[in-house]
């Protein structure tokens, strides 16, 4: 009878031995439940227990690390990581967590194998003791119970010793874990399923134990009459799982790898290839306009659905070669487009050289080099002062952006924009090139910019019409334009006698008179044999109010010159701030000095994004990302910052990120999304540049184009009313390959994320949380997905 649990009952044995077997057997039973009743009162007494979990728990925990408290609070209510803080795993790459995967792995395999092994022991001893069930019982459970004590210590042999608040502690967090199932803080508990009722009593006895620590988790566990229940059903299990455990375990197995892959992702089937832009090449939107007079057909169109397909690579894709390197030769394989060589060629935009393509410099208006060029402008006018007056500059129609390439030796951040045309992925070559651009066009909307924030304005030969239809173009960059700001103009009316010329130079003059810029030079440029002519914007409204004719007019007082997302042009000017407190009465500090000084327009009356007062919101926000960017970022990620040079922080407040990045070779583009506090002219105010963006749409720039993208809590809020799912496509459409993404959200959006990446087999550098916060940095991979998703919007 001591093996008669593990027997099936013979249903062929003979009518005159059932009596006698239903006898012996009712008697059995009787013994059971006597020998039962007088070990159950003490049971719990003589068992120690012991939460089998715990080991099992620790090993499968994934390969993220739960930072001690800090003392620091920034004033956001993030979370400050120093490298202190980071934990030695988390620092380390993707090689190291696959390693950690494989050592975790074997450790769960010697677990089952030893507990298996202790179950056949145990059933051993029970056969060599030949005692009733009743004993049977009390012995396995003893042995269950050195069982768990031998494993826990060889767990804390191997991991080192802790401290018995530290156990207390995990004990009571895994328990929680265990009734929920859920990932608590970025680390995801597993459940031991072979034991799984087995832990659920041992947890309860050890709660009743510890009832003063934690009282308000008594009730995840059962007690009473279905304790005693649990008890007699996971003794009978001994070391064999249930069908019903198996079962489970499967469906979770299955469930996670579901979770892991995230997304199936498919590879975007559209006529631009691997330079789709979603929102400029809508071609189905495109095909309905009434009119391309205005240039309508190269402004955003978005898609209703945005897509959520993957960008294919171009042939051949290499990484992109470093800066300062690439200002001048890029691989001909990552934007392998020749017709701007052949049709510019001789301007020295751009040649084909080998498998480069390479970059002399030149432009239309500067074949002979753009630094000679951007000189002689300040030969010309001495006040435009470049890189110390003159910071943030505008250079409308860039071409592939020499100008704004050759700048950053005069210490000047530009933002150049052409539109998506027939001067192919010239664009894209400047952002390969590692120089600041977007596809942008002067159409029949305002550009995507606050008012009175651009130093400077430069249109070289930039084909814009900007005497037509009342100035309504040029009055755009006067809505952008700083009081006392420069518009620097060399085009053929400046100093060609043709007659188109001529009439495009007296409409201009008219024009220019009118809106009361002050022509400061116009300079004959020998070298390159060109003219260039200099305005300045006035500092005052008396000019407004002394014309004869009030053409252009004024705009109304209830026209926000900050209004930018798809608000229409008009041709009306915008009154210059005269009050000594308002944004743009003022020229901003020299640089680099305006980088940290608080704008004198932050008053301490009004409450900044975070809760305090303006002025102080602005500095603990630099403060917390100069802590954050040099204790973290910069040492603790394991980047290297050599292949880094273009940067968005796709959700920028104060440009505090930017500024902490001074000190490093890259350029940040600050992103402002249309639904949070419009704080872009503070970020123009310090000598740093941005954008207006609506990240439910595509970005105005060509795939792969940035080596990092930093998201502090973007995406939980976006989520709310954006497709995630195409965001975070949008993201892989954006940066390069082997280009990182540094995220900063709660813990429910990292782990969400997280699966996504893994799903186009991105690699995890790092990622850990602290107080339901969390960060997580990855690295995009050179994988594309074989299966095929046609845009049917984007096919010609």
């Amino acid at each position: 009878m001591a093996n008669g649990k593990y027997t099936r009952v013979d249903g062929r044995r003979s009518a005159s031995s059932y009596c006698s077997t239903v006898t012996i057997t009712v008697f059995v039973a009787l013994c059971l439940v006597g020998v039962w009743m007088m070990t159950s009162s003490s049971s719990s007494s003589v068992v120690p227990v012991q939460n089998v979990d715990e080991p099992a728990q620790e090993k499968k925990s994934e390969a993220k690390e739960q930072l001690p408290e800090s003392n620091e609070s920034s004033s956001n209510q993030q979370f400050e990581d120093n490298n202190a803080d980071l934990p030695e795993d988390a620092t380390k790459g993707g090689k190291n967590e696959k390693i950690q995967e494989n050592i975790e792995k074997s450790d769960e395999k010697s677990n089952e194998e030893s507990k298996f092994d202790d179950g056949s022991n145990r059933q051993m001893q029970n056969d060599d003791n030949k005692t009733g069930d009743g004993d049977s019982k009390t012995d396995s459970e003893s042995g269950e119970t050195n069982t768990d004590e031998s494993e826990k210590k060889s767990y804390s042999d191997e991991n080192g010793n802790k401290s018995d608040s530290d156990d207390g502690e995990k004990k009571s967090d895994r328990k929680s874990e265990e009734s929920s199932g859920e990932k608590v803080d970025g680390q995801v508990e597993e459940k031991e399923d072979q034991n799984e009722n087995k832990e659920s009593e041992k947890s309860s006895d050890d709660k009743r134990e510890d009832d003063s620590k934690n009282q308000s988790s008594n009730e995840l566990f059962p007690s009473g009459a279905q304790l005693e229940l649990t008890n007699e059903t996971t003794t009978q299990k001994g070391s064999f799982s249930t069908q019903a455990t198996e079962s489970k375990n499967e469906k979770e197995a299955q469930q996670s790898s579901n979770q892991q892959n995230g997304y199936i992702w498919k590879l975007c089937n559209v006529t631009a290839g691997a330079d789709f832009i979603p929102c400029l090449d809508n071609l189905q939107a495109i095909k309905k306009l009434r009119s391309t007079k205005h240039y309508e057909h190269r402004e955003r169109h978005c898609p209703e659905e945005p897509p959520t397909c993957l960008v294919p690579l171009p042939e051949g894709y290499k990484r992109s070669i470093e800066w300062p390197t690439s200002r001048e030769k890029i691989w001909y394989y990552n934007v392998p487009h020749t017709k701007l060589a052949k049709i510019k060629g001789h301007q020295n935009w751009v040649k084909v050289t080998g498998e480069y393509l390479t970059f002399p410099g030149g432009g239309t208006q500067f074949k002979n080099g753009a630094l000679h060029y951007i000189d002689f402008i300040q030969e010309s006018v001495p006040d435009v002062a470049w890189g110390k007056r003159t910071r943030v500059v505008l250079d409308v129609g860039c071409g592939v952006a020499s100008f704004g390439g050759f700048l950053f030796d005069r210490g000047v951040l530009t933002m150049s924009f052409a539109p998506k045309d027939e001067h192919e992925a010239q664009v894209q070559f400047a952002l390969e090139r590692g120089i600041p651009a977007i596809s942008a066009v002067m159409g029949t909307e305002r550009l995507p910019f606050p008012g009175i924030v651009f130093d400077a304005v430069h249109c070289a030969r930039c084909r814009v019409p900007w005497h037509i239809e009342g100035g309504k173009l040029l009055l755009e960059l006067n809505r952008v334009l700083r009081p006392g700001g420069f518009f620097i103009w060399s085009a053929t009316p400046v100093y060609q006698k043709l007659p188109e010329d001529v009439e495009i130079w007296n409409a201009m003059s008219q024009l220019i008179k009118a809106m009361c810029w002050e022509l400061v030079s116009i300079s004959k440029d020998t070298m390159n044999k060109v003219g260039i002519a200099v305005y300045r914007k006035p500092t005052s409204n008396e000019c407004y109010e002394k014309r004869s004719q009030q053409q252009p007019p004024v705009c109304s007082g209830s026209d926000d010159p900050n209004a930018a997302w798809h608000v229409p042009l008009q041709a009306c000017m915008h009154k210059v701030p005269e009050e000594s407190l308002k944004c743009g009465s003022q020229w901003p500090e020299q640089w680099p000095a305006r980088l940290e000084k608080t704008p004198y327009w932050l008053l301490s009356s009004q409450v900044g994004v975070y809760g305090k007062s303006a002025p102080e919101d602005f500095t603990a926000d630099y403060e917390h990302w100069k802590r954050v960017v040099s204790k973290s970022y910069l040492n603790g990620m394991g980047i290297n910052w050599s292949t880094v040079r273009n940067v968005m922080d796709m959700r920028s407040v104060y440009g505090g990120f930017a500024a902490a990045m001074k000190d490093i070779s890259v350029w940040v583009m600050n992103v402002i999304s249309i639904d949070s506090p419009d704080t872009l002219p503070i970020i123009y105010e310090r000598g740093l540049f941005g954008i207006y963006h609506d990240w439910c749409e595509s970005f105005s720039t060509y795939p792969r184009t940035y080596d990092l993208l930093h998201a502090d809590h973007l995406f939980s809020k976006i989520k709310k009313r954006c497709n995630l799912v195409a965001v975070v496509a949008e993201v892989d459409r954006i940066l390069r390959p082997e280009g990182k993404l540094i995220v900063r959200d709660d813990v429910e959006t990292i782990n969400e994320l997280e699966s996504m990446v893994k799903g186009m087999q991105w690699e995890v550098r790092m990622t850990y949380s602290k107080d339901k916060e969390g960060l997580l940095c990855v690295e995009k991979s050179m994988w594309r997905p074989k299966e095929l998703e046609t845009v049917k919007y984007a096919i010609a």
